[in-house]
C-alpha cells in the first residue's frame, strides 16, 4: 500500500511500505527503489519507508464519466440507473413545478431524510447533490491535514484543493482493501468511499469506524450505499462515532443526476457549520419533493429490490468478462466493475468506434491508463458489449 504526501501546490510524494508490491502506474507496478531517501519522523506509519516524487497535478480531478458520453454511444461510463422512475416519485416532482413562485422549504424533506436513518433534523443537511456536500465541508472545516484514501471519487480532493487545503493520499493497491494503520495518526480529516468509486469495493463498517476518534472528521462517501442489498456496511445511522460525516445521494439508483439532490449526515454542530457555508435555497422545490418521496418506507423497499436485481446483473457481467479472459479486479459490490488490461486506453478508444462508452481509469489517483471502469447494465447489454470486446480483440 502507499501513502502520497503533499499539498495542492507542492510536489506530492508516494510512500510505500517496504513489503508493498508497488503502485499502479500506466499498467504496471512501480516499486520505490532501496536507494531512495527514507522519510523519518513521527508523521504516521509511513516513517522510515522509501519514497518517490509525483507531481501534485498528476491526474485530471475534474474528469467524470459524463465526459465519456457522446450521441449514439451505449453508456457504460456513468453509474446512473436508466430505468424510468415510479409514479410516486415522478408525480410529486412534476407537481412541484406548479408551485415555483414559492421559495423552497427544505424542512419536511430534511426531517424525513433524517428520520430514514434514525436521526433528528439537525443531523441532516440537504445539498445540491453529493458534490455540494464535499464543497461545503472543504469550506467549513478548519482542516490541518486532510488524507484521502484512493482510488476514490475525485471530487472530494478537488474541493479540498480548491479551498486551499493540503491534501495527502493513501493509495490502496489491488484488491483495494482498506488498511486503517496506513492513515497517519495526525490526520484531522479522512475521506473514503463505501462502496468505493471506481473500485466497487465495500469496506467493513467496523474497519471504517476504527478510523474515528476525537479531533478527527471522517467523511464516508456513501453515494452508492443503496446499490448494496440491505446496506450492510452503511454508517449512516451511527451516532456514536466522533467526527463521523456520511454523504449520500439519490442520484444513482433513481436516475436523478439532473435534479441534483443529496444529503449530509453528522453531529448537529458539524452539520450547522456546513449549513452556514451553504447559500440560501440551494436545493430546488422539485429536488426537495424527490427527497421527501425517496425517504419513505416504500422507497427504501424499492431500493432493496433494485439492488438485488443489480447484484444479479453484476454477477452476470463479471462472469461474462471472466469467460473471455478479462476478469475484474477485487470483489465488486456496486453498480460498476474495475478491469485491468494492458493497452486499456487503446481499447477504450476502439470501443467508442464500436458504439460503447466506458470510463477511463487514469483520472483516478492510484490507477493508470491500463484501467477501465465498466457500468453494470442488463444482461442483454452485457452480451452485446462482450461481443464487441471479443470482436475488437480486447479479450484474452
Amino acid at each position: 500500500m502507499a501513502m502520497e504526501l503533499g499539498g495542492a501546490t507542492d510536489d506530492a510524494i508516494v510512500v510505500m511500505p517496504p513489503d508493498a508490491p508497488g503502485m499502479s502506474d500506466g499498467g504496471g507496478f512501480v516499486t520505490a527503489s532501496s536507494d531512495e531517501a527514507p522519510i523519518t519522523g513521527s508523521g504516521g506509519p509511513a516513517a522510515g519507508c522509501p519514497v518517490r516524487s509525483l507531481a501534485a497535478g498528476d491526474v485530471d480531478l475534474s474528469h467524470h464519466g459524463d465526459t465519456e458520453l457522446a450521441p449514439g454511444l451505449v453508456d457504460l461510463a456513468v453509474n446512473v440507473r436508466h430505468d424510468p422512475g415510479p409514479g410516486w416519485l415522478t408525480e410529486p416532482v412534476r407537481a412541484a413545478l406548479d408551485d415555483l413562485a414559492r421559495y423552497p422549504d427544505p424542512a419536511p424533506a430534511r426531517g424525513a431524510v433524517a428520520a430514514r436513518h434514525g436521526r433528528s433534523a439537525p443531523e441532516a443537511l440537504l445539498t445540491a447533490g453529493a458534490a455540494e456536500a464535499f464543497v461545503l465541508l472543504a469550506r467549513a472545516l478548519p482542516v490541518r491535514r486532510a488524507v484521502l484514501v484512493h482510488p476514490q471519487f475525485t471530487e472530494p480532493e478537488a474541493a479540498l484543493r480548491a479551498a486551499g487545503h493540503r491534501v495527502d493520499r493513501v493509495i490502496l493497491p489491488p484488491p483495494f482493501v482498506l488498511a486503517p494503520e496506513l492513515v497517519p495518526a495526525d490526520a484531522d480529516l479522512v475521506v473514503i468511499g463505501n462502496p468505493t468509486n471506481p473500485t466497487s469495493v465495500l469496506h467493513p463498517a467496523d474497519t471504517i469506524a476504527g478510523l474515528c476518534r476525537p479531533g478527527r472528521v471522517v467523511v464516508v462517501d456513501e453515494a452508492f450505499a443503496d446499490t448494496v442489498p440491505g446496506e450492510p456496511e452503511s454508517l449512516a445511522g451511527r451516532r456514536d462515532l466522533p467526527g463521523l460525516v456520511v454523504i449520500r445521494s439519490f442520484t444513482k439508483t433513481w436516475g436523478l443526476a439532473g435534479l441534483r439532490i443529496g444529503y449530509l449526515l453528522g453531529a448537529p454542530d458539524l452539520v450547522a457549520r456546513c449549513a452556514a457555508a451553504q447559500p440560501l435555497w440551494p436545493v430546488s422545490s422539485p429536488a426537495l419533493a424527490a427527497a421527501l418521496a425517496l425517504a419513505q418506507p416504500r422507497a427504501v423497499a424499492a431500493e432493496r429490490r433494485i439492488a438485488e436485481q443489480l447484484d444479479a446483473d453484476r454477477r452476470y457481467l463479471v462472469g461474462r468478462l471472466a469467460a473471455v479472459g478479462l476478469p475484474v479486479v477485487g470483489v465488486p459490490r456496486s453498480r460498476f466493475v474495475l478491469v485491468h488490461r494492458p493497452g486499456a486506453d487503446r481499447l477504450r478508444a476502439a470501443l467508442r468506434t464500436a458504439g460503447y462508452a466506458v470510463r477511463r481509469g487514469d483520472t483516478f489517483p492510484g490507477l493508470g491508463a491500463d484501467w477501465l471502469r465498466v457500468t453494470v447494465r442488463d444482461p442483454g447489454t452485457t452480451d452485446r458489449f462482450v461481443a464487441a470486446l471479443v470482436a475488437l480483440g480486447g479479450a484474452r
